[in-house]
């Protein structure tokens, strides 16, 4: 990236600051200036105080046309661009919903009870298998997990807080009594053992990556022969959510285990609910249940 002009790099740093003086997370103020910085980069002959609503237009059609950038990543650039233009520049903005793509609804990838058990039991170290049995049995998210300390395990009241997740809320989730008994085998074996953080790096106090961590779990999908599968780790939080359910636990309490704000968040787990759905009956079944035709189709047919 070319070296930016003085007035962005002005511009930067002021949003840098306004965010941590309005309390916003270190992962957000690192989001919004890194999209900030990218405009500023795109128009580095341009002041940002001389960005227009048009420069804005061209820029997100440059994203959407060129580099066919997602729904969510639009959607970042948009909140980003409104927060510096009402903050920084001190000037309303507001983005025009039009330059959104329209949004694909898509079913979380999950994985079914018995590839979870064939994932954790393919698990070839105790810490690959510790970081697995976290995500399935507790629903962290990754950057949860990798912040994860030694004091947040709460063994005796078998549950695990979690600190500052998503939206800087703090929270209770579950502890596993299997997982914690392969958390207390892999803190015996680790060398050097861990000081703060449940899983480190190679530098003793330090939380492991999270590129570290996906990378863990995409080997233990390779292990279990199950690298098809997409979403490698926050399926893991997805299967999660949607065992409880199919174990018969309400929606309201996933919501919380979860850390969402919105139970609509919550609710897309109830289109992946099978136990429920295993019980219902076709209304063409029902109609011709006395009907002997069903049992008279041969089953090993070419086409199903």
């Amino acid at each position: 990236m070319e070296k930016l002009n003085s007035k962005s790099v002005e511009a930067l740093r002021d949003l840098e600051k306004t965010m941590i003086a309005s309390n916003h997370s270190p992962r957000s103020i690192k989001t919004y200036a890194r999209e900030i910085r990218y405009i500023c980069s795109y128009y580095n002959e341009l002041s940002p105080y001389q960005w227009k609503d048009k420069h804005i237009i061209d820029y997100m059609v440059y994203l959407k046309t060129v580099h066919k950038v997602s729904y969510s990543k639009c959607k970042m650039v948009a909140q980003s661009v409104a927060f510096f233009f009402r903050h920084v520049l001190r000037r309303p903005y507001d983005l025009p919903s039009k330059l959104y793509p329209k949004r694909e609804y898509k079913l979380p990838s999950y994985l079914a009870k018995e590839e979870m058990q064939k994932l954790i039991s393919g698990c070839n170290t105790l810490k690959r298998k510790a970081i697995i049995e976290l995500f399935y049995s507790s629903g962290l998210r990754l950057e949860e997990l990798r912040l994860l300390r030694l004091t947040d395990i709460d063994s005796k009241n078998n549950r695990i807080f979690v600190r500052n997740g998503k939206g800087r809320k703090d929270r209770y989730t579950l502890l596993s009594k299997n997982a914690l008994a392969t958390l207390r085998k892999y803190y015996l074996n680790e060398k050097p053992k861990p000081q703060k953080y449940v899983f480190e790096g190679k530098k003793p106090g330090i939380p492991m990556s999270g590129s570290a961590i996906q990378t863990s779990v995409r080997e233990a999908y390779k292990y279990a022969g199950l690298s098809h599968k997409t979403h490698k780790t926050h399926a893991l939080r997805h299967s999660f959510a949607t065992h409880l359910l199919d174990l018969g636990v309400d929606i309201h309490t996933i919501k919380e285990l979860l850390g969402h704000c919105d139970i609509k968040s919550t609710m897309v787990y109830l289109h992946l609910q099978t136990s429920k759905r295993n019980m219902l009956i076709s209304p063409l079944d029902e109609l011709f249940k006395d009907d002997d035709q069903i049992s008279n189709i041969p089953k090993n047919t070419s086409l199903l």
